[in-house]
């Protein structure tokens, strides 16, 4: 089914088409909402949602951009919402020992590299890490970020700073990233 067949599908209202879309974009946009979760179980609770809110909003999509682009925004920001309505975006550490966070250094593959990475994203405070995604992943500014999670742009701003200090400080741990060698002054 093209993707001009399961839009208008969708707007028909036609569950066959609501299964095709589903099908085709839940894998990406799970990894969409992992990224916001604590767990697995959440993240699949918002892809549920998010759906939801897809398929009784798809006639909003007015063909301006690209159809998945337009899904994921929806998907972000359903997200947020229900990180916003659990109250799970005011959980963040302003101080964090990251004894609670080290993990066991072992030579990983590129692979395992990455699948860390995303890991250590995931263990970030829920603030740092929703700035951060916001931020670094989806491409939205400090303004954007303070006006949908209800903060201030400073806020945004703060958050993002720490999130990097923290995720480079875990990354080093792993011996994912090399020290930057201090310059000696003459």
């Amino acid at each position: 089914m093209t993707e001009e067949a399961i839009l208008k599908g969708c707007l028909n209202k036609e569950r066959s088409a609501q299964k095709a879309l589903y099908e085709k974009y839940s894998p990406k946009m799970l990894a969409v909402c992992y990224r916001y979760a604590h767990n697995l179980p959440d993240a699949e609770d918002m892809l549920q949602e998010s759906f939801i809110k897809i398929f009784n909003h798809i006639h909003q999509f007015e063909g301006k951009g690209s159809f998945e682009g337009w899904i994921r925004k929806a998907v972000v920001h359903t997200s947020i919402n229900i990180l916003k309505k659990n109250k799970k975006f005011n959980e963040y550490i302003e101080v964090v020992s990251m004894a609670e966070y080290i993990v066991q250094k072992e030579k990983q593959t590129a692979n395992m590299q990455s699948k860390e990475i995303i890991e250590c994203i995931r263990l970030l405070p829920v603030g740092y890490r929703t700035v951060l995604n916001l931020y670094a992943i989806e491409g939205y500014v400090h303004k954007e970020i303070a006006e949908m999670l209800g903060i201030e742009e400073s806020t945004s701003r703060s958050q993002y700073v720490r999130a990097k200090q923290m995720l480079e400080r875990m990354l080093l741990n792993l011996d994912i990233l090399e020290p930057v060698k201090q310059k000696k002054r003459s």
